[in-house]
């Protein structure tokens, strides 16, 4: 790419920064874009460069691979139901070593290694998020979002930080409590009544046909989800995905998207080219004022 190439493609970008200055933007990171070092820089750099032309950004994170590698060196059995931790006393020391200690200063770490300001925290801290126990006979300590304390978040967000949040929670006795990470960034996203929340997978987004990549369906409205669903198109675990993005947009969030972390630099593709690469959910009563597509 030449110079003027090169000119024409970050001016092609001035219209969605502008449109995105001073915006929300909610980021639940994990997947493979977690454990592989160069997609984890990719994924930080993007995050730190849309955070240096204007956009808010705050990012949640899981760390499902790394609990179960800590949980296996500790020979602690990893046991699930309906896809969500059982998460008893043991499995939860782990838990928040691991997520709020571990995790989560290593990407704080990594995106002021790059340039950027981050501040590492997790649900705990400041009384961030409040939850209710899901199922404490059969998950233990699994928590439901009740309450979120968006002050903790807007007063780094005005100081300049991305703040970087591990998804734990405290509950009514002011034990730590695990949080399932989707439901965690949906949650933060409501909370603070995001223009966008992405929620980064390890697939496209919705297809047609989940074995045709080139089948992806890049625009959903929210109210045409039943009809997916109905035809199986939205199954598995793409289920609870879509969920989470379904009850943000239906709640305060403006828009949200599938993303696949993946992709290096998926991020800025979504954000500042007209094309877009992912699955964006919207609702009528909130037209897009310029689709991200």
């Amino acid at each position: 790419m030449n110079s003027f190439e090169t000119a024409e493609l970050l001016t092609g970008a001035l219209p969605h920064i502008q449109r995105y200055d001073k915006k929300m933007v909610v980021i639940k990171y994990g997947g493979s874009a977690m454990m592989d070092e160069s997609l984890k820089k990719s994924v930080l750099s993007d995050a730190m460069l849309l955070a240096k032309v204007g956009m808010n950004v705050v990012i949640v994170h899981g760390g499902g691979p790394d609990i179960n590698y800590w949980l296996d060196k500790a020979n602690v059995e990893s046991t699930f139901v309906d896809g969500l931790r059982k998460t008893d006393l043991e499995t939860m020391e782990i838990v928040q070593m691991v997520l709020a200690g571990k995790i989560n200063k290593d990407l704080t770490r990594t995106i002021q290694t790059l340039g950027g300001k981050a501040m590492g925290i997790s649900g705990i801290d400041g009384g961030l998020v409040k939850v209710t126990l899901k199922d404490p006979d059969n998950l233990g300590a699994v928590g439901e979002i009740s309450e979120i304390n968006t002050e903790v978040i807007t007063d780094l967000v005005e100081k300049g930080y991305i703040p970087v949040i591990a998804c734990l929670g405290i509950d009514e006795n002011g034990d730590a409590c695990n949080i399932n990470a989707d439901e965690m960034a949906s949650g933060v996203a409501k909370a603070l009544n995001a223009h966008n929340f992405v929620l980064m997978s390890d697939v496209p987004g919705v297809l047609e046909d989940a074995a045709d990549p080139s089948t992806l369906i890049s625009q959903i409205e929210i109210g045409d989800v039943s009809q997916l669903y109905a035809k199986d198109i939205i199954s598995g675990g793409m289920i609870p995905k879509v969920e989470c993005c379904v009850e943000a947009v239906r709640d305060t969030v403006r828009q949200a998207v599938i993303l696949d972390g993946r992709i290096p630099h998926s991020l800025i593709v979504e954000f500042l080219t007209d094309t877009g690469i992912g699955t964006l959910f919207y609702k009528k009563e909130g037209q897009l004022e310029g689709s991200l597509k």
